[in-house]
């Protein structure tokens, strides 16, 4: 009999890569209800793919590398932007309701640094919970797929240097060990390290910790992508105001109704987020406000064109056909996480990763909009293809581990708190070293192992960044405000690096 493939996580790269395996079997591990906290279902642009007339993946492709400033891996974006066509006709087939047009041709918008009009879409701003929806149904109708929901993925077990196991914590809180060596890491991103986050609270870095406590090399972990316009209206996660509204010609003005993006880039306010990012947080450090004005490019057709920011708008009092929406940069993607080939293979044996979690090299140091989900279904396509079938699995059995014991709320602000503060918009050698100090105290004296593999996956970022002496991207040093031609390579290390780092640090070096 076929032993199953063991998948770690319930987004969009998790479900993609299970169907494409059908009908060989797949356990999913999912950390909350099916796509409940699945950051993939929160994307509200869309997935870039050049598919209409005029365009070309090698259009799509010079766009990435520009966007992502001198450290994309070409071959890599290029081989990506040819399989988005056939990628998209998957979600079709799935039951992704994509926006068309009278004569049945799918509906593309642009977004920032997007040359071409080539982001399908789902009416404007729901593309993710659309796609979601679809890949959750068609998981449960796939008999070959078996998902264990609400089971927490705490560590990675290890046999001679291979990866032969995961263990999680199920509803009860009990560990338990779900073996097999074959394991994909599908847990999303980094974004509940920091304060403010668009991104869902399963969101915390553990797929990074977890794969660096056994061994695997994290690529590119200093780049983390913030969106200038998270709404600011004190909730966490804070709500987003997709990129496609100013790609429908919203602007942003300060508290006085000024104009801002203009004198700072040539495309206004559709330049690279990271750009668009620092002018807002600047506008903000200086007490003149910052907000996106929607009330002339798009005015009455927002309820029906933006449903999801109308709604989060309009819960606190805001009526965007109308009134300013007030933003802020907010932590939404990073293009770092564990390094893999092509086809996901990490360094570890038996283990693969996709999504967020996982560092292709296609994103460089700063994504370009709408390419993450492209990227998660491109390369869980990838893994299915060339996976080996499974040697041995065995049903989930009791784990000798500890009682689980949650994060401390004061502790785990602290955390938060201080990645916002010192490895956020802009950075400093003082405030990455007040970081590591911090989240280093804080790594080696939790009595929760997921408060520590949390401050675990915040140092690679924190020591990434004091690493490098210069600007590139979604990394910003105000004391090395610009790039370094010599330092135009991407970042790597390992769980022994990371220590070197951080030990320097803490002597004082």
């Amino acid at each position: 009999m076929t032993k199953p493939v063991l998948i770690v996580g319930g987004g969009l790269a998790g479900l993609f890569c299970a169907l494409k395996l059908s009908p060989r079997p797949v356990t999913i591990l999912a950390a909350a209800p099916l796509g409940a906290g699945a950051s993939s279902a929160w994307a509200q642009g869309g997935i870039a793919a050049a598919i209409a007339e005029g365009d070309t993946p090698e259009k799509h492709t010079a766009d990435t590398i520009a966007a992502g400033a001198g450290l994309v891996d070409a071959e890599m974006a290029l081989g990506m932007a040819r399989e988005a066509g056939d990628r998209v006709r998957d979600l079709l087939f799935y039951g992704v309701p994509f926006d068309k047009d009278l004569e049945g041709q799918l509906v593309q918008s642009r977004e920032a640094a997007h040359s071409e009009r080539r982001i399908v879409r789902v009416r404007g701003d729901m593309a993710g919970k659309a796609i979601m929806e679809a890949l959750v149904a068609a998981v449960r109708r796939t008999p070959s797929i078996t998902v264990h929901e609400s089971e927490s993925a705490e560590k990675l077990h290890l046999t001679a240097g291979r990866v032969t196991g995961v263990i999680s914590r199920g509803p009860t809180g009990k560990a338990r060990l779900f073996s097999g060596d074959q394991i994909v890491l599908a847990t999303g991103g980094i974004g509940h390290l920091y304060a403010v986050t668009t991104n869902p609270v399963q969101s915390s870095g553990i797929g990074i910790s977890m794969a660096a406590e056994a061994g695997a090399v994290i690529a590119d972990a200093e780049f983390v992508q913030f969106h200038p316009t998270a709404i600011a209206i004190g909730r966490d996660p804070a709500p987003l105001a997709t990129e496609a509204l100013r790609g429908e010609g919203a602007i942003m003005v300060n508290k006085a109704g000024k104009r801002f993006m203009q004198a700072l880039h040539p495309d206004a306010e559709l330049a690279p987020r990271d750009i668009v990012a620092r002018a807002v947080f600047a506008e903000l450090q200086a007490g003149r406000g910052a907000f996106l004005d929607c009330r002339t490019a798009i005015g009455a057709r927002f309820a029906d064109a933006f449903p999801t920011v109308d709604a989060a708008c309009r819960s606190a009092g805001i009526n965007p056909a109308t009134d300013l929406i007030p933003i802020a940069p907010a932590e939404h993607y990073h293009m770092g996480g564990v390094l893999t080939d092509k086809a996901g293979r990490t360094t570890l044996p038996g283990l693969w990763a996709v999504g967020e979690v996982a560092s292709t090299g296609v994103h460089g140091a700063n994504r370009l909009a709408s390419n993450s989900l492209l990227e998660a279904i491109v390369f869980a396509a990838r893994i299915a293809e060339v996976i080996p079938a499974p040697l041995h699995s065995a049903p989930p059995v009791a784990f000798a581990a500890g009682p689980e014991i949650l994060p401390d709320p004061e502790t785990l602000d602290m955390l938060r708190q201080t990645m916002a503060d010192h490895v956020g918009v802009i950075r400093t050698s003082l405030g990455l070293k007040t970081a590591i100090w911090t989240l280093a105290d804080i790594e080696a004296t939790a009595a929760s192992p997921h408060l520590a593999a949390m401050a675990r996956a915040a140092l690679f970022i924190a020591a990434a960044a004091y690493d490098r002496e210069e600007s590139r991207g979604g990394h910003f040093r105000s004391d090395f405000p610009g790039p370094v031609p010599t330092l135009a390579h991407r970042s790597r290390l390992t769980v022994t690096e990371l220590r070197t780092i951080v030990n320097a640090v803490l002597a004082g070096a």
